[in-house]
């Protein structure tokens, strides 16, 4: 059997850990199923604004660093390019999975991306992109949810949009296709939310 070939836009806070747990989910089905990810930002730091208590106890606005670094790299250099600097992000030296991001300048490095790009770190100059990428994100999932938000598209066109899955570690090769294969069947129930253990 032939299996159409899907897009999942996949949005991501760069500093969630969970999230790239995620990401290496779905990096992992891609090596095995017919499908093109589209990586794209969004920002704890914006999900969180006018709450009283930070839920990530980021009082200082860290998070709002690598949020807009990313949100420069898709605007001017794409998807693709966005995708590569997530993933030199949370690679260690050796070539492993870190514990927290690595240096953002470094990860440009490692993505051939344009050190200036850092810079964007600390300016509001791309929070409007940054905005409206959260923003597609959060209108495509009801009710408050995190990162990451994952929308799949099959090939007429049909679109389920869902948060998560949240996963605490990688699963084994057959494990994430059967994730995939879940996700994707309760996804395309009318009306379904979340699940939550």
């Amino acid at each position: 059997m032939v299996m159409e070939r899907r897009t999942v836009d996949f949005w991501f806070d760069p500093a969630c850990p969970l999230s790239r747990i995620t990401a290496s989910w779905i990096v992992a089905v891609a090596e095995q199923r017919p499908i093109d990810i589209r990586w794209r930002v969004m920002s704890l730091s914006i999900l969180n604004e006018g709450k009283d208590v930070d839920p990530e106890g980021d009082e200082e606005g860290y998070l709002w660093i690598p949020a807009r670094v990313c949100a420069a790299i898709q605007t001017a250099h794409g998807h693709a390019a966005l995708g590569r600097f997530y993933d030199a992000l949370w690679t260690a030296e050796d070539g492993g999975r870190r514990e927290w991001i690595g240096d953002i300048a470094e990860a440009l490095s490692g993505a051939e991306l344009p050190g200036e790009l850092a810079g964007a770190g600390l300016s509001t100059d791309h929070d409007a992109a940054l905005r409206a990428s959260h923003g597609e994100a959060m209108s495509l999932v009801v009710g408050e949810v995190g990162t990451p938000v994952l929308a799949v598209t099959h090939p007429r066109g049909a679109r389920h949009a869902f948060f998560g899955p949240v996963i605490t570690e990688a699963p084994a090769p057959d494990d994430a296709l059967r994730l995939w294969d879940g996700t994707l069947l309760v996804a395309s129930v009318p009306g379904f939310r979340e699940i939550k253990t």
